[in-house]
């Protein structure tokens, strides 16, 4: 069968290339065509565009962009157009992907699956209508979404989490060792792990703060992991003339190493719980109290953590807007590095998200959904 699959960033790019790698070995007649990234291509088939020249994040850069991202929009189009695949599959990055949905859909009549879907649960909710009326099938990484889109009948299968697979060929392959410790010229004081975000602008607000915190543990060393496409000059801003380091491409090692971690959030705060580090959650915005409520109104979640969010309680401390500052992440870093009983109360609530995410398999399993749907609901194209 012939596969057309979009993801518009470096997430996406991983997980869909784990997707394509299952779709071939399900699929030894498997044809892609899609817009992504290196990963992908590893993976065969052609790319039409990197996801490096679709990635425009925030009103400003989008509305700069506009006519790149409308030619990209209809080159997209025309190519899925030409390639007449068996379905089109698209991998999180909603803007992008729901827009090409509408015109698959509307258009073409080729059915649409989704891997990873829209965060609509946190906020435009509004979505709903556009996703029941142009997706076909939506396959959920979050335990917690299949619930939400019940809710609004639109039946959807949770198929694992790709973070799970991914931790777990990691550590089969990567035993832990002092080699990150030589490599890194780090010592054997105890680590503790700062991610502070992808962007700019999240290291802008976050990084400080937590540096400020670390002045308080002279007896422990901090790791910034730095986030893939930001330079290192632009962290030797931020840690110049101290003993902090920042190690790029190594997430994983160091947060083997670490004894806690200090996350701002998103997939970074469930591959901290995966690997069992105690953390606490930080996300500073200014507009102090005002701000804070008028976030609180617009969310339509409880937690922002998805380790909060899977197991549906308060298993790591969240400190959100005005509540994230340099007094409040030393208060609950003394907690994390040296009250055992706190730290066992989040392992534990880590075994209580892990039972509910379930066994490895995501894209494995997510493939053979996709295939066999496809078999019951699409009839064979011709010269197919």
């Amino acid at each position: 069968m012939n596969y057309f699959l979009i993801a518009g960033e470096a997430s996406g790019d991983l997980h869909a290339a784990h997707l394509m790698r299952e779709l071939k070995a399900q699929d030894p007649k498997a044809e892609f065509r899609f817009f992504g990234g290196d990963l992908m291509a590893q993976e065969g088939g052609t790319l039409i565009k990197h996801y490096r020249e679709l990635a425009f994040m925030g009103f400003i850069p989008v509305l700069l962009n506009l006519q790149t991202i409308l030619r990209n929009m209809e080159i997209c189009k025309n190519e899925i157009r030409k390639f007449s695949p068996d379905v089109v599959i698209l991998v999180d990055y909603p803007g992008f992907n729901l827009e090409i949905a509408k015109f698959v859909k509307q258009e073409l009549s080729i059915p649409v699956h989704y891997y990873i879907s829209p965060k609509i649960w946190a906020w435009k909710e509004y979505r709903i209508k556009e996703i029941k009326r142009n997706v076909d099938v939506m396959l959920s990484i979050l335990p917690f979404e299949v619930p939400f889109y019940a809710k609004h009948h639109y039946p959807i299968t949770y198929v694992g989490n790709p973070t799970l697979d991914e931790i777990h060929q990691y550590q089969q392959t990567h035993p832990k060792s002092n080699d990150f410790l030589v490599k890194n010229d780090l010592n054997e004081n105890p680590i503790v792990a700062l991610l502070a975000g992808s962007r700019k602008q999240e290291i802008k607000k976050n990084l400080p703060l937590m540096l400020e915190a670390s002045k308080s543990f002279p007896n422990h060393q901090f790791v910034i992991a730095g986030a893939p496409g930001i330079e290192k000059d632009h962290y030797q801003n931020y840690i110049s003339n101290t003993h902090i380091k920042v190690v790029f491409g190594q997430t994983y090692p160091l947060l083997q190493h670490a004894d806690a971690a200090l996350v701002t959030s998103g997939t970074a705060t469930l591959e901290t719980a995966i690997f069992g580090v105690p953390q606490a959650v930080s996300y500073y915005a200014s507009g102090g109290k005002l701000l804070y409520a008028v976030m609180e109104k617009l969310l339509k979640v409880r937690f922002v953590s998805l380790v909060n969010l899977i197991v549906d309680r308060l298993v790591v401390k969240e400190l959100l807007g005005y509540k994230a500052s340099a007094e409040s992440l030393r208060k609950e870093l003394h907690l994390l590095l040296e009250n055992e009983i706190y730290r066992k109360e989040i392992i534990d609530g880590y075994a209580e998200m892990s039972k509910k995410l379930g066994e490895i398999g995501a894209p494995k399993n997510a493939a053979k959904e996709i295939i066999k749907r496809l078999a019951s609901q699409t009839p064979p194209k011709v010269g197919h």
